[in-house]
């Protein structure tokens, strides 16, 4: 069990960089392209802040969101990310009876947990991702030579990125139906899970890691509160997290990275993954 929690952990952080600066040494992302940037924008300016799209409009989303579910399963990198997912909860597999059993008597646990529940609704994402959209719509100016602008285009890709994770989430769930801890359907994977880690995906694309590193806090709480509430087993919100990192990416890779890496690394007794990007130098002075 401890080798499932580490690699929980291995992919709540798999988009920390090795370093200031580091060189791919992985998967590429195989839709990486630098014709939405400005011209004159230096490498460091296309890593850190993806381009902003013409449109955002209620057609936009849509053609783009279908292009999304198209662009999933042609990633390598969707391929590792939902290995490693896989591999992390056929371990902990054979440990989820005996932990469910455990954490029914936490009730100190389960107490300190309860907001995760409420933060991984469905509605509590959406509701945000579509309230940005909306504001950035119709209550901020668009920038200059475009029809939308940082906060619009922030809500498109939360949007997105929620209904591609959410729509696998589902299709998963009815095609596995495995049973709850509380006996009802359907466990497998965890939709928590996958939403957030879905988010903090995309903010780690619009914000930079230091920056969104406390969602992805928030989607390993969310994730946590699962097992706590006795709604979930270990291996449903190690999968769920993959799957939910797996559809973030897909849909804020389509922006572009100058370079990417995603390498699974074999450690003593199981398996970690560690991405590496360039990260834009700020001067002191």
């Amino acid at each position: 069990m401890r080798v499932a929690a580490a690699l929980l952990l291995c992919l709540s952080i798999c988009g920390v960089p090795t370093g200031a600066g580091a060189q791919t040494i992985g998967v590429p992302s195989e839709l990486n392209s630098t014709a939405n940037v400005a011209p004159g924008a230096s490498s460091s300016q296309q890593a850190e802040t993806p381009p902003e799209p013409r449109h955002t409009g209620f057609s936009a989303l849509v053609r783009t969101t279908a292009s999304d579910f198209a662009a999933f399963p042609r990633r390598t990198s969707t391929w590792v990310i939902l290995g490693i997912g896989a591999g992390a909860a056929a371990a902990a597999y054979g440990s989820d009876d005996e932990l469910s059993d455990r954490l029914q008597d936490a009730d100190t646990l389960r107490t300190v947990f309860k907001p995760g529940k409420y933060l991984g609704y469905a509605w509590v994402q959406g509701g945000a991702a579509v309230g940005l959209y909306l504001v950035g719509r119709y209550a901020l100016a668009p920038d200059a030579g475009t029809h939308t602008n940082k906060v619009s285009h922030l809500g498109f890709d939360l949007i997105r990125a929620n209904l591609v994770s959410q729509a696998l989430t589902l299709g998963i769930k009815q095609a596995v139906r495995r049973d709850r801890p509380t006996g009802e359907c359907c466990a497998f994977p965890s939709g928590h899970a996958s939403l957030t880690f879905a988010t903090a995906s995309v903010l780690e694309r619009h914000f930079g890691y230091r920056a969104s590193w406390p969602m992805f806090a928030i989607a390993g709480y969310v994730s946590a509160s699962r097992l706590a509430d006795n709604r979930h087993f270990l291996s449903d919100v190690l999968f769920g997290s993959a799957l939910g990192i797996a559809s973030g990416w897909t849909v804020v890779g389509r922006h572009g990275r100058d370079t990417f890496s995603l390498v699974p690394i074999p450690t003593h007794g199981g398996v970690a993954v560690v991405g590496s990007w360039p990260v834009k130098r700020e001067s002191r002075f």
